[in-house]
């Protein structure tokens, strides 16, 4: 078996991890597929990165925002060139189809030159001062040296999500890619690279979140963390983090609710739940993962879904003609099973899929069942946790009111979705649904980079990507310049 051994990139080198040890990086579609072999890193490897990191921030502070812009724009028509590479590459690691993977670079893509512009929008504020001869305004700085933390779903977008940005703030930054696609950043880091980026503003270590992640997360020089992942691993994230006083951005979970009320176009309801149910095989934090149908549609609705679940083709996304990929791994597969038998035992009913596929093509990956559950109750768990795989539920109700409340009765709030003709209710559903992102007309899946990203109550901590980003990778800082020639004391002297 054939493959490379890919190393970490620390201070502008590829450096071997210090005890030597990889892992094996396999498509999820093949496992005879071996993507590489990457670095199990450690605390030793995370320090050389900090300290890389540190030196590097000194000097790139330094450089104007406009100037380090110029080098994101640079990436961005690199990766323009790219883009098929990098989506194939992304397709063998993580499992999604070719036209998703190729989103998923378009994102990065789109990131790149929509932070660029950023690097000459890095305003403050300038406002009158209280007292004669005295000018005051607010600038942004750089926090420092930032650890960024990714998942496997979108392996080259969301690592642009959180390196543009701190990038163009003049941030130095340490990035652990997730542990079953690290090929994707790395991609992504070279592409900077390529662009002019110099030694040590971005380093990569790769490895396990209980190893590198855990170092990164309590480096004393590591000033802030950005997270994206489950809700159980954040909240240990921050609850760390918050030892060494370092600020934090966390992106979690969802459960996510398409809404469709009676008026609806149901051709456009129904191709928008199967797409944000099944998209990237459910494995997305905005995945259509429970569908509200309000009982005037419900019965011709779940039909006309379950057929077209059951007729998904499921294979290797490398074939242009799949639309289902794999799940990532084994562990993802397991807890789709789990949530199958729990969704039995609680009584819902199985429509279609619940299996994992395992015979011809399918027996040398991991490959899971598009699944539908119908007589789902709000109460159940299959409709209140998160599964993280194509398992839908169908949940029935009789008023608008109702479907909001439904919506808002879980622990997530991240992503939300109305279909209906009536545009009171779609501004009702604008402000009632408690979460970050709302559609109208569309699926739950589907954001844009220069919106806000991000959810409330368990998916997040109030930070945001896209449209927000550069609040949480700078700090302000007040500037007073006195001109007057004598001491002014602020309220003291401005008391009468």
């Amino acid at each position: 078996m054939t493959y490379r051994t890919y190393h970490n990139f620390i201070g502008g080198q590829w450096v071997a991890a210090a005890a030597g040890k990889t892992t094996l990086n396999l498509n999820p579609a093949d496992h005879a597929d071996v993507v590489g072999a990457f670095p199990s890193s450690g605390a030793e490897d995370v320090n050389h990165a900090v300290a890389a990191a540190k030196k590097a921030f000194a000097t790139w502070r330094l450089v104007p925002a406009p100037k380090r812009a110029e080098i994101l724009a640079r990436a961005g028509n690199l990766l323009v060139q790219r883009k098929e590479q990098f989506a194939n590459d992304m397709t063998r690691e993580m499992g999604k189809v070719l036209a998703e993977t190729r989103g998923d670079v378009q994102e990065a893509i789109d990131e790149s030159f929509y932070v660029a512009g950023e690097g000459r929008r890095l305003f403050g504020i300038t406002t009158p001062s209280e007292l004669p001869n005295k000018f005051a305004m607010s600038v942004r700085m750089p926090v420092g040296v930032v650890g960024l933390i990714t998942p496997w779903n979108f392996p080259m977008a969301i690592p642009s999500w959180k390196l543009f940005p701190a990038l163009v703030a003049g941030n130095a930054c340490v990035i652990k890619p997730a542990t079953d696609t690290p090929l994707s950043t790395y991609n992504l880091v070279q592409t900077l690279v390529d662009a002019g980026l110099p030694p040590g503003v971005v380093n990569i270590v790769s490895g396990s979140g209980s190893a590198a992640g855990s170092a990164l997360i309590e480096h004393p020089d590591v000033r802030a963390i950005s997270f994206t992942g489950s809700s159980a691993v954040g909240s240990q994230v921050a609850q760390r983090a918050a030892a060494t006083f370092k600020q934090v951005s966390l992106e979690m979970g969802g459960k996510n609710a398409q809404i469709v009320l009676d008026d609806a176009n149901l051709d456009l309801a129904l191709d928008g739940a199967l797409w944000g149910a099944f998209g990237t095989t459910g494995q997305r934090c905005t995945a259509t993962s429970r569908i509200l149908l309000q009982k005037g549609i419900a019965a011709e609705f779940t039909a006309r879904f379950v057929e077209r679940a059951m007729h998904l083709k499921v294979g290797n996304g490398l074939d242009e003609s799949v639309e289902v990929g794999p799940q990532v791994n084994a562990s993802q597969i397991e807890t789709s099973e789990k949530y199958v038998e729990i969704a039995q035992r609680e009584g819902a009913k199985l429509l279609c899929g619940g299996h994992r596929l395992t015979e011809g093509i399918y027996a040398n990956g991991t490959f899971f069942e598009p699944t539908v559950f119908g007589g789902v109750t709000p109460s159940m768990r299959i409709a209140r946790e998160e599964v993280f795989g194509p398992v839908v539920v169908l949940i029935e109700f009789a008023t608008f009111e109702e479907a909001v409340e439904i919506a808002n009765s879980i622990d997530y709030g991240l992503s939300t979705s109305l279909y209906t003709k009536n545009v009171n209710r779609a501004f009702a559903a604008m402000r009632d649904l408690e979460a970050g992102i709302t559609y109208i007309n569309a699926p739950t899946i589907g954001a844009e980079v220069h919106l806000p990203f991000g959810g409330v109550k368990h998916t997040g901590n109030g930070h945001r990507e896209g449209l927000g980003a550069l609040d949480f990778f700078t700090t302000w800082k007040a500037v007073y310049v006195d001109y007057s020639d004598k001491l002014q004391r602020a309220q003291i002297d401005n008391a009468e």
